[in-house]
């Protein structure tokens, strides 16, 4: 048995630490030996992506920056294991760690959130009804391509920082509306006034978005084994197909992908994938549905599929 106390990697912002909180009252719920023994520790490090503010990640190296300093802890043994959003995590993980676990997804959709002033949205066309001109804020080339790509007369600056952040630098007017994922604004239990959930058909999620991932070293079973005890099969399933897609895009930083899987009421997996152009002149959208068990398949299928009709120099 290794020694307590187990010692957890996390990033320092609201929600971050939100999800690691989460994860282990799950895993003190499953092992309730371990509450009243001080059996974790938390272990707070800054990224690479939390300091880095001035700048999209995609041209400082992406998504993989907010995990990169965390798994440096990992492999040299100064946590044994650490808390990530699952769509935060680069699609190969570093030699020595591997992703063992996946807890339940909580609501992967989009919001769109208007700023003071802005009138009020239409729910049943949100994009359509934003005003011409608006300047929208945001940092992801996902949802400014998916934007631009029916709106293209829209401004679109970027805007980083974690949930509230963003949130008060809209109240400030460096942008008159924003987009953000609704799985942080339900944990943090935010609702910004005149918010509007998107269709993921109309705008189609980041893969792993609304996921907690949590990642080992390689050689350490123990922990493995607990963690598998504790996974949700059903974000297991999705997210393989998700992340299996994104392997098969082979996409750079700077390519604007989406990715969303569902398991519908017979038990099958469906899954959707987007490919586009930051500017939204492309856009390629496709669905694939399967066994569950094949989620893997499903997606590296739709991966290939999406990537031989695509330009080849949006994957540059």
């Amino acid at each position: 048995m290794r020694s307590l106390p187990l010692r957890v990697g996390t990033r320092g912002s609201p929600l971050a630490l939100w999800q690691t909180r989460c994860f282990l009252g799950m895993v003190l719920h499953f092992c309730p030996v371990l509450r009243n023994i001080n059996a974790f520790e938390e272990h707070v490090i800054q990224t690479s992506g939390d300091r880095i503010q001035d700048k999209r990640l995609a041209d400082v190296g992406g998504k993989g920056l907010f995990a990169k300093e965390i798994h440096e802890a990992l492999l040299d043994g100064r946590i044994d294991f650490a808390v990530h959003s699952l769509k935060d995590l680069e699609t190969e993980m570093p030699p020595g760690v591997v992703l063992a676990c996946t807890l339940k997804r909580e609501d992967s959709r989009d919001v769109l959130i208007p700023g003071p002033g802005m009138p009020p949205l239409d729910p049943s066309d949100p994009i359509g009804s934003i005003p011409a001109g608006t300047r929208l804020g945001t940092a992801s080339l996902r949802r400014q391509a998916q934007v631009l790509h029916v709106r293209p007369d829209l401004e679109v600056g970027m805007i980083r920082g974690n949930v509230q952040t963003r949130l008060r630098k809209l109240a400030e007017g460096e942008s008159d509306a924003t987009l953000l994922a609704l799985a942080g604004l339900k944990r943090m239990d935010l609702t910004p006034e005149g918010m509007v959930i998107l269709d993921p058909d109309a705008m189609v999620p980041a893969a792993g978005q609304g996921i907690i991932g949590v990642t080992v070293r390689a050689e350490d079973t123990e922990l493995h084994e607990l963690l598998g005890a504790i996974e949700d099969r059903e974000a297991r399933a999705v997210s393989r197909a998700e992340r299996a897609m994104l392997a098969a895009l082979d996409g750079s930083c700077r390519t604007p992908i989406g990715g969303h899987a569902r398991l519908l009421p017979d038990g099958r997996l469906h899954l959707t994938g987007l490919v586009a152009r930051p500017d939204g002149s492309f856009l390629l959208k496709r669905s694939l549905h399967g066994p569950a068990a094949d989620a893997e398949a499903i997606g590296e299928e739709l991966g290939r599929s999406l990537r031989a009709d695509s330009p080849a120099d949006i994957f540059g």
